[in-house]
């Protein structure tokens, strides 16, 4: 035996408000006014569960709605139900703008001007598909021309061959081809429509604009060290241009050449601190070369020996010999 508690009466009552959420507050405290005592009656009438008995609470809450005359609220829509409404409501405003803007242009509709350029369009379509095509297999990116082989045979057999069955399907398709295949065809035109906009944004020369920059190859120099060709350091050095002007790079950077900057006493000449040198120790100056001696005066160099036999007899000559004086006198040698 199962008596109907007041928890379960009260759980009824919450469940039939929940079902009855969409109505005004004022016309669900109206329905259910007299609810929770004609549960109460019911339960005390029998036994069982209140919903053995009057069915699950929305079905209750539907026969309230029915007995007060207030329609039961629609389900929502799910996701294909939004979207066929879209596309309905997308259609009637194309066809009113197609109605509408038809006169502008000497016709009853657009889509009537549109008919007659079916034919430029399916020879534009094949175009832009070989562009595509030139896309992938050439993997340079997208241009007006379409190439294959790098060749103008296989250039023009490509968009030939695209613009041929481009016409081909135009011509087929609004006949022979199902609903199904026709949706394809235009998708695929649309994508083709996307490329050839791409290759044609691309293809526009945008204007470009040069920034000059300008870097200072001698904005890290501190110092300025000259040497000659022998590798020694050329003090208090001045660096003149073609037009003789006094050429400046760095800063004094050792305390006694700031100390002189600040004292007014710098000369400006290179470098300002000869003890950063770079290349250390200073070479050394090269000894002069070294000369043989020369044979004095009074070493006589050897004579050949007097010939013999007839010739011509041996004459007096005359040598210097030393004088207490300095100065050489002749003396008679036979």
């Amino acid at each position: 035996m199962t008596v109907t508690s007041g928890p379960e009466i009260t759980r009824y009552v919450q469940q039939v408000r929940a079902a009855l959420a969409d109505l005004p507050p004022a016309v669900r405290d109206e329905l259910l006014e007299d609810l929770p005592e004609h549960l109460a009656e019911i339960a005390a009438e029998g036994e069982g569960p209140l919903v053995d008995r009057l069915g699950p609470p929305a079905a209750y809450a539907a026969e309230l709605r029915a007995a007060a005359d207030i329609p039961v609220k629609p389900p929502a829509p799910n996701l294909d139900d939004r979207i066929a409404g879209a596309v309905r409501r997308g259609r009637t405003q194309l066809k009113a703008a197609d109605t509408r803007l038809g006169p502008l242009i000497g016709y009853p509709m657009v889509s009537d001007f549109l008919r007659l350029l079916r034919p430029a369009w399916w020879v534009l379509r094949g175009y832009l598909a070989a562009m595509v095509v030139g896309f992938f297999v050439n993997g340079n990116g997208l241009t007006l021309v379409p190439r294959v082989d790098g060749t103008i045979f296989g250039t023009l057999f490509l968009i030939v061959a695209f613009v041929v069955g481009s016409i081909w399907l135009g011509r087929r398709g609004a006949d022979r081809l199902g609903r199904w295949q026709r949706r394809g065809l235009h998708a695929v035109g649309v994508v083709v429509a996307v490329f050839g906009f791409v290759a044609l944004v691309d293809s526009d020369p945008s204007p470009t604009y040069y920034t000059p920059t300008y870097s200072d190859p001698y904005s890290e120099v501190r110092d300025v060290y000259v040497y000659d060709e022998q590798g020694r350091l050329i003090q208090n050095a001045r660096l003149l241009d073609q037009d003789g002007r006094p050429i400046r790079l760095g800063q004094p950077w050792c305390e006694e050449a700031i100390r002189a900057q600040n004292e007014g006493s710098l000369k400006w000449t290179y470098p300002y601190c000869p003890e950063g040198a770079p290349i250390k120790p200073f070479a050394t100056e090269v000894p002069a070369p070294s000369l043989p001696p020369i044979p004095s005066p009074s070493e006589a160099a050897p004579t050949d020996a007097a010939p013999t036999g007839p010739g011509p007899s041996p004459t007096a000559t005359v040598e210097p010999t030393p004088s207490t004086s300095g100065v050489p006198e002749p003396t008679s040698t036979g």
